[in-house]
């Protein structure tokens, strides 16, 4: 898709916010195809990139890295664990691995430039035990990122823990639970990433959560109930964009969409034309409610 010269005057306006792609969008695999389409992201108006680490291995990102810096754009990362890493597992060696991946994520992190390293790493993505988290697990969790967290104030990176909703984790699913396990970590390096997606699903109401909460958010995702276009699902976008008003947020705002080569989001239909509108109607989407 290219873009107009109309669009490129549209787009010379101030964002009260700075926003961000995520380029799971393009599925999970961070191979070299991917990096054409940064200047793509680039062009349609973002001034950063968030990207899922997965691979650990510091040579891997250096062409990453290299476009990134040509371009200009600001950059963050984003992964999760699975069972055989599980944070709050009741095997100290599973946990001590998954501590050390994290460790090794910050590392990248660090080396591509980027302040934040986010997602649902407090504990394993769809690892559940059929009951309400218990006290220890909330413990294993406390003792893992404060174990992280002082690796990654290191780094002068700060960890995002977020929460999913009930079909996702059981360890934290709403905003309040997270928000006492971030207190109870008390760690300079360690606060919320929120998300609209898992927000919809599990709050009251959005808005008001997001507030609630607002002292301890450093970072926000902005996803839409298909996890495709933001604007065409369900989520009530005015009600959040009136509550971020309120928040005082100082940080960065991510589209983060999902496509079917993401088998973790279980997502098996197809809910927008191209990954290229999908990206500009969703930037347009947040402009309509930002531009000053």
């Amino acid at each position: 898709m290219f873009l107009t010269e109309e669009w490129s005057t549209q787009n010379s306006h101030t964002m009260k916010y700075p926003i961000a792609m995520n380029t799971l969008v393009y599925g999970p695999d961070m191979n070299e195809s991917i990096i054409q389409h940064l200047a793509y992201i680039k062009e349609v108006g973002y001034e950063g990139v968030e990207i899922p680490i997965f691979v650990v291995d510091q040579e891997y990102w250096k062409p990453w890295k290299a476009e990134i810096d040509r371009l200009g754009l600001s950059v963050f990362t984003v992964t999760f664990l699975g069972a055989d890493m599980n944070t709050i597992s009741s095997d100290p060696a599973v946990r001590q691995k998954g501590i050390d991946f994290l460790k090794k994520a910050v590392d990248i992190t660090a080396y591509l430039g980027a302040s934040y390293l986010s997602g649902p790493f407090h504990s394993a993505l769809a690892v559940f035990s059929g009951a309400a988290p218990t006290q220890q697990e909330l413990d294993w969790s406390k003792e893992s990122m404060l174990a992280v967290a002082d690796h990654a104030k290191e780094k002068k990176v700060t960890l995002g823990l977020e929460y999913l909703n009930r079909f996702e984790n059981y360890v934290v699913s709403s905003a309040d639970q997270l928000y006492s396990l971030v207190k109870a970590i008390n760690h300079p390096n360690v606060k919320i990433m929120f998300d609209t997606f898992h927000a919809h699903i599990e709050e009251f109401n959005t808005g008001e959560a997001m507030v609630r909460i607002a002292d301890e958010v450093g970072h926000i995702q902005l996803s839409e109930s298909t996890r495709a276009t933001l604007g065409e699902g369900q989520v009530h976008w005015d009600n959040v964009f009136t509550h971020l008003e309120k928040m005082n947020y100082k940080g960065w705002l991510v589209v983060e969409a999902f496509t079917p080569l993401l088998p973790a989001a279980c997502i098996w239909r197809k809910n927008y034309t191209t990954e290229a509108e999908l990206i500009l109607k969703s930037y347009q989407h947040i402009q309509k409610h930002l531009v000053q």
